[in-house]
């Protein structure tokens, strides 16, 4: 394997093909010289146990959850379990949380979904507080959380106390957030490069400048890319993804930085009547081109080049998860240090 460059693209890797496919993802990702490799969580999936199953099929790639639920775990569970796979990793973990929407912390965890924002700032310091039960007792009595933990047995020292966390965000007042008690932001799928540079990073300021910090976090952000000989099958397939992610009101901010809220009713209102054809179809191009990567696996490289290069810290290429492992290798294969032209 060649040298890893600090341009080198990251993979997401969704993990609807199950737990051996996933493995199989970051092995190739790291054999391929990606920079890192990150896993997702859904009502099918865990992120721990998925990145859990990466470490063993790696040796040096970075590792990151984009996301776990943040509110799906108690703090103690997540000090824990960030404990552990710091471990298993040997210190290659980025533990990236997320809030999910409002409905799916009412529908899928059972809580009420406010204030998500104040309620990651309380989570976050907790965690790391909890890293650091090898220092003594912990009492925490505060707006969301109640925790008295005091070790009846010796407590060691976990692998990092500085483990970095990732905060998702997308709306202001969540990636501010990111940015006040967050290592990092992870990006949304719809987010654009223009957004990026109008809201989120203006936004990330915002957070550190509350902390006091000199320097805003880095963003590691999805790029959704889709990989194929033939261009309009890998623009459909992006296209889908697009549409998917466009039915969510909670992101309703993005399409109207850009003037799409008439593209996105229309999505949406023909995907909940159950027309999915019609709402890919209302996608535009414009859109399509501005959110994703899609095409031949020299179209993407030089759209990469062109338009994300950069932007992004940490630019999570993922490729579309009803793809299976052919879309995982078109992606890996374009943007392996063999196909990437020397800088």
């Amino acid at each position: 394997m060649s040298e890893r460059r600090v341009d080198a693209p990251s993979l997401l890797i969704n993990g609807g093909g199950g737990l051996a496919d996933i493995a199989e993802s970051a092995r190739l990702a790291e054999e391929a010289g990606f920079a890192s490799a990150w896993t997702t969580e859904f009502y099918d999936r865990s992120a721990t146990i998925s990145l859990a199953a990466m470490a063993a099929a790696t040796t040096k790639i970075t590792l990151g959850t984009a996301i776990a639920y943040a509110f799906g775990r108690t703090p103690l569970v997540w000090a824990a379990e960030a404990r552990d796979l710091d471990e298993l990793t040997g210190k290659r973990l980025i533990l990236g949380l997320g809030t999910g929407t409002r409905r799916m912390q009412q529908d899928w965890h059972g809580l009420d979904g406010e204030h998500p924002a104040p309620r990651m700032e309380e989570l976050v310091p907790l965690l790391r507080r909890l890293l650091r039960l090898h220092e003594g007792p912990i009492a925490h009595d505060g707006r969301f959380y109640r925790l008295h933990v005091s070790p009846t047995v010796p407590v060691g020292p976990p692998p990092r106390t500085d483990l970095p966390i990732y905060l998702a965000g997308v709306n202001p007042r969540m990636i501010q957030a990111a940015g006040t008690v967050g290592d990092g932001l992870v990006g949304h799928p719809l987010f654009t490069p223009e957004y990026v540079r109008d809201v989120a990073r203006p936004a990330l300021r915002i957070g550190a400048e509350r902390r006091g910090r000199e320097h805003a976090v880095p963003i590691a952000g999805y790029l959704t890319c889709s990989v194929n000989e033939d261009r309009d099958a890998a623009r459909e397939a992006a296209r889908v993804v697009v549409a998917f992610n466009s039915t969510v009101k909670t992101y309703r901010v993005i399409h109207r930085h850009h003037g799409w809220e008439d593209h996105a009713e229309r999505i949406r209102e023909r995907w909940v009547g159950g027309d999915f054809a019609a709402a890919v179809r209302a996608v535009p191009d414009e859109m399509l081109d501005a959110i994703a990567l899609a095409g031949t696996a020299e179209e993407v490289r030089e759209r990469y080049a062109e338009r994300w290069a950069g932007v992004y810290e940490h630019t999570l290429l993922w490729p579309p998860a009803f793809g299976g492992m052919d879309a995982v290798r078109a992606v890996v294969g374009a943007f392996s240090d063999d196909a990437r032209p020397s800088s």
